[in-house]
């Protein structure tokens, strides 16, 4: 009869779960396809979904039902597959100890690119590759055998070593077969993480709480129908509870009371050994990868530099080192960005990784503005720490960072080559080259000016600027009513809203798994993208991939400071690149010494050091037209300047991989060499002479 029951139970149990899956499916499908009718109508979609790889309009779903034998997200068969890989593959221990530095200090030339370790580890010899192919069936076979007939663990990574490393006939033999085998090793790997990805959607994560409901449902139901088909098993597990209770606490003959301690032999009972304990942290399954993950995982060595500015914020400059180098290069991100822009499309594809492989120590900085308020006083107010401009970017952040770099690589060279001494005329021993994108582009050429003014060298070699912002009076009609609306509302909006983001980790947990569930769902995610593109004038940025990245997510997220907002609408009101306007004479009389705020654009003239503009012909966010007027008026300045243009959107520029882009910005820094003359200083003492002269004369 119990079994009987039993099955009854099941089979009830499937049908639900069968029904409760098929329905919600159902429900996302109605979703996706009324989502693709609206886009079907709505007009200019085709060139804003252009910034979509491979867009379609069938949603894709990941399996729903996950076995009971799972741990925090993640199947426990394969993290027994992936354990079993890696501890049995001990040529590849050897292929890192020949081959790799790990010395803190001394880093390999080029990590290996994802191309080019695919294109090492094709198998050219047909016995070889046959050997791989058993090796694969063996472990798929040997796995399951494992978990059914309890064969010890050793036995299968036994049989699995035979095969993938066999006897070779000379030492040389064995050594070639261990480098090839720690190669393939290195894809599998890759294969086995993008396999136990532990990121789901709201749509996966409600097919997992209708598993955890069903289950917990039914398991409740079957223990209440055993214990009314076992009545006499029901009042004996009552009578054991009650008289353990008695039981636990006695008393010996001196009154002292002794616990009585249970124990249970492994197997007796339960043919589990523990009770797994679920972390709840880890339980969101959201991508919280951080820029140092992307990095090392990509195996490159990676720095971590806390930098502190003058009024107490601390940012994070982070770094790809060659610490022996004399070239070095310093990324600066953009507004709602981070440094894991310039890494965000792996080793192919970012020029963060593309200048390292050229030679280059590479550095990757981080304005203020994470949702962490990281500040020397820790008890900051969300008011006064989101109480900044474009000013503090170009005044504050950029000298801090650039100092810091200085300092670092003054240090290091020196120790790494004593027979480098420093010029009498302030030339350093390395060429700092700045790439910058929107907003980092405006914020370097205001640290520039400044620095400039204030006759403090500025330690850079050449600037290049992917679409600056600084000018935008050539924009859409949305932007001129937030413009509009942002100017008039200021002095109300900044006591609401000191900064644009997302305030909560709950919320900030919802945005991330609704942006994955607008990669699964491609015609939601073009609707989405399509609208962003309207609001953003046209611009066929993958807006929707970027949601996805892992800088936004539910433990830290970039934000924008409201005045920020207001600098960018006094700039496109007044129609000039200014510092921000304080809204009085005595108030920026007291800033700048003058009624007026700075204007940088009529000071193009200070800029002593070559400056390369990109723009793009499809940004709707910063217009071509106003990159060229940048370009005019560094022409008129005297500055040397270029400029080019790519068929690329604004996002273009860091999140995409175009192979054309990184070529022309490599170019652009081969241009400066680590042993030429410091054309700054060089500069700096024919202006300094000529004065001189005059005043002589």
């Amino acid at each position: 009869m119990q079994r009987f029951v039993d099955n009854i139970l099941a089979v009830t149990k499937e049908s639900v779960k069968t029904f409760t899956y098929e329905s919600l499916n159902n429900i996302v499908r109605l979703i996706n396809g009324v989502s693709a009718l609206l886009l079907a109508f709505l007009p200019g979609k085709a060139k804003i979904l252009e910034g979509i790889q491979g867009w379609e309009l069938r949603p894709t779903f990941r399996g729903p039902r996950f076995p009971r034998w799972m741990e925090n997200g993640v199947s426990s068969f394969n993290q027994f597959i992936h354990e079993l890989a890696v501890d049995s593959d001990v040529s590849s221990l050897e292929y890192l100890s020949g081959d790799e530095d790990v010395d803190g200090y001394d880093y390999p030339g080029t990590p290996s690119s994802a191309s080019s370790r695919t294109s090492r580890a094709s198998f050219t010899d047909n016995s070889r590759h046959h050997i791989d192919w058993i090796q694969y069936i063996l472990l798929w076979i040997l796995v399951p055998v494992k978990f059914l007939l309890g064969i010890p663990l050793r036995l299968c990574r036994l049989a699995y070593s035979v095969v993938s490393k066999p006897r070779s006939a000379s030492g040389n033999q064995h050594s070639a077969h261990s480098h090839l085998h720690a190669r393939v090793q290195s894809l599998k790997d890759q294969i086995i993480h993008r396999t136990t990805d532990r990121r789901r959607g709201i749509i996966e994560d409600l097919h997992l709480v209708m598993e955890i409901f069903i289950e917990a449902v039914f398991d409740i139901v079957h223990k209440a129908v055993h214990l009314l088909l076992s009545p006499s098993e029901a009042f004996g597990k009552l009578f054991s509870l009650f008289s353990s209770h008695e039981r636990c606490v006695e008393e010996d003959d001196n009154g002292v009371q002794n616990a009585t301690v249970f124990t249970a032999t492994l197997g007796e009972n339960d043919p589990t050994p523990t009770d797994r304990n679920t972390n709840f942290r880890q339980s969101f399954s959201t991508d919280s990868r951080t820029c140092q993950d992307v990095i090392t995982e990509l195996g490159y060595p990676y720095e971590a530099i806390h930098v502190i500015t003058a009024d107490g914020y601390v940012l994070l400059l982070e770094r790809i080192p060659r610490r022996d180098a004399r070239k070095a290069v310093y990324l600066q991100h953009g507004v709602f960005d981070s440094s894991m822009g310039w890494v965000s499309n792996g080793v192919v594809g970012s020029p963060a990784f593309a200048a390292y492989d050229q030679g280059y120590d590479v550095f990757l900085g981080n304005f203020r503005g994470l949702v962490s308020r990281e500040h020397v006083n820790k008890n900051i107010s969300s008011r006064e720490y989101w109480r900044y401009s474009i000013n503090e970017h170009g005044t504050e952040d950029i000298p801090a960072m650039i100092e810091k770099i200085h300092q670092v690589k003054t240090a290091e060279l020196k120790l790494s080559k004593p027979d480098i001494e420093e010029d009498n005329n302030d030339d350093q021993l390395y060429r700092l080259c700045a790439i910058s994108h929107s907003l980092g582009g405006a914020s370097m050429l205001m640290y520039v000016i400044t620095r400039r003014i204030k006759e403090k060298p500025h330690r850079l070699s050449r600037l290049i600027l992917l679409s600056p912002a600084g000018f935008h009076h050539d924009s859409n009609l949305v932007f001129s009513v937030v413009e509009s609306g942002i100017f008039f509302l200021a002095p109300i909006l900044s006591r609401i809203f000191p900064a644009f983001y997302i305030p909560t980790r709950f919320f900030r947990m919802l945005f991330n798994k609704l942006a994955r569930d607008l990669q699964n769902l491609p015609a939601v995610g073009g609707l989405v993208q399509t609208l962003l593109g309207y609001v953003l004038g046209g611009d066929s940025s993958n807006w929707v991939g970027v949601l996805g990245t892992p800088h936004y997510n539910m433990n830290d997220m970039p934000g924008v400071s409201f005045y920020v907002g207001l600098h960018l609408a006094q700039i496109k009101r007044t129609r000039r690149f200014r510092m921000f306007d304080y809204g009085s004479a005595s108030a920026n009389r007291k800033v700048y010494g003058s009624p007026e705020p700075l204007d940088l654009g009529e000071n193009y003239w200070l800029i002593d050091i070559p400056v390369d503009l990109v723009a793009g012909q499809k940004d709707k966010v910063i217009r071509p037209s106003m990159v060229k007027r940048h370009y005019k008026l560094m022409k008129e300045g005297g500055v040397d300047v270029s400029m080019n243009e790519f068929e690329y959107a604004h996002l273009d520029f860091t999140f995409s991989h175009h192979e054309e882009l990184l070529s022309y910005v490599m170019s652009r820094l081969v241009l400066v060499e680590p042993n030429q003359k410091h054309e700054v200083n060089q500069r700096s003492l024919r202006l300094r002479k000529k004065g001189q002269a005059t005043a002589t004369e």
